[in-house]
């Protein structure tokens, strides 16, 4: 396949941020074409990291003589967590803007220092997006291998890419997080995630099934979750009268990375796996949309004790003393036809009486779209193209 350009739709702020993702996502690549004249460094630069780390102060001197205003780019800057002492003197006392990049965190956090006391802003870099591909989009392929910029790129080597992100880049990280003291426990809780990509989660089943100590699993999701490398979806609670489900969720950042961390990179795709791949790359534009056009709404599921489940729950406005929480709902399925009985549990909420539905939407793999008193059907890319154009919240 013939390589081709992806324009971004993470926007520049006008003042310092700090800029996470997890790897291999095109942080570094992004900031040097959003930011091409302003002072890079790069702290995987093993000399400049021993510099900077015996004397931070030094920085100033690299910058050189730069006017107020001016872009500096420092990346992976995690690895010196006190450096940000030094960047904040120099917000204040020369009034450059500062673009700070990493994977995670909890380094910084760990290191005591306290993410520059609110003078910069956070944004979050992930995998390409359906609108970012464009017309190089393609569902079947997305499902299997996921959206990483590098499998995207090179998608005849995707199951090789994949195999190295998990054995070399995860590992790696987890090395680098400096809180896993024995690696063999934490790769086997790793494949018991990978597949139980898009589940409820249940803690003590996956400490049984992974031999590892129930409060050890944790610790290894809250792992995941600062190297962005997963995120749990909360279930959503509007008290109708049922008993509603309080385990969140745990999706990866891409269905082809969580097929990867199970081992399954090699072996066919069952449908039951390309049903929740489905889920995860919903899920996955959804963030994507939320947080580049500065949305912020709150995602959830939703689901009864007696299994009534709703996919996906976004909260367009909360519940006010006065009025009732407002929501868009979401059920996605893997399949050719569209089964009304699908609708059921939107339906049920929707009159439920204590909260105002203003969407429910139905997302399936077939080609029709269809509108059944008050419920849109589409098709996956149609849906994708109503998000991205701000037609669903």
């Amino acid at each position: 396949m013939k390589k081709f350009h992806v324009t971004r739709l993470l926007k520049v702020p006008d003042l310092s941020f700090f800029l996470f993702g997890p790897r291999g996502v095109g942080k570094t690549t992004w900031l040097k074409e959003v930011l091409p004249d302003a002072s890079f460094f790069d702290l995987l630069d093993s000399s400049l990291f021993l510099e900077l780390s015996r004397n931070p102060d030094m920085l100033e001197a690299m910058i050189g003589n730069r006017p107020k205003d001016s872009w500096v780019v420092i990346d992976e800057i995690q690895k010196i967590p006190f450096l940000l002492d030094e960047v904040h003197r120099l917000m204040e006392t020369k009034g450059w803007r500062f673009a700070l990049c990493g994977s995670s965190a909890r380094k910084l956090r760990r290191g005591g220092v306290n993410l520059l006391g609110g003078r910069a802003i956070t944004r979050n870099l992930d995998a390409f997006s359906f609108k970012e591909l464009g017309k190089a989009f393609d569902a079947e392929f997305s499902l299997q291998w996921g959206f990483l910029p590098y499998v995207q790129l090179d998608r005849q080597n995707a199951p090789d890419i994949l195999n190295s992100y998990v054995n070399t880049y995860i590992k790696e990280e987890i090395r680098e997080e400096g809180i896993v003291r024995s690696l063999p426990p934490f790769l086997r809780f790793l494949n018991i995630a990978g597949q139980l990509n898009g589940q409820l989660i249940n803690g003590q089943n996956i400490s049984r099934e992974a031999g590892v100590p129930r409060s050890s699993v944790d610790v290894y999701f809250s792992i995941l979750e600062d190297t962005l490398l997963g995120h749990f979806l909360r279930a959503y609670r509007p008290n109708v009268k049922v008993r509603e489900q309080t385990h969140p969720k745990f999706y990866w950042f891409d269905p082809g990375v969580a097929r990867a961390a199970a081992g399954l990179l090699f072996e066919p795709v069952d449908r039951l796996w390309k049903g929740t791949a489905l889920e995860n790359m919903i899920y996955h534009e959804l963030r994507v949309y939320n947080h580049t056009q500065n949305k912020n709404r709150p995602i959830s599921f939703y689901r009864t004790g007696s299994g009534v489940e709703i996919d996906f729950v976004i909260e367009t406005r909360k519940r006010q003393p006065s009025s009732n929480a407002h929501i868009v709902c979401l059920e996605v399925k893997m399949a050719e036809k569209w089964d009304r009985r699908w609708e059921r549990p939107m339906r049920s909420l929707s009159k439920s009486g204590r909260i105002h539905v203003d969407k429910m939407i139905g997302i399936y793999t077939g080609k029709r779209v269809y509108h059944f008193d008050g419920i849109d059907v589409l098709p996956v890319e149609e849906f994708l193209k109503r998000l991205h154009r701000g037609d669903v919240f």
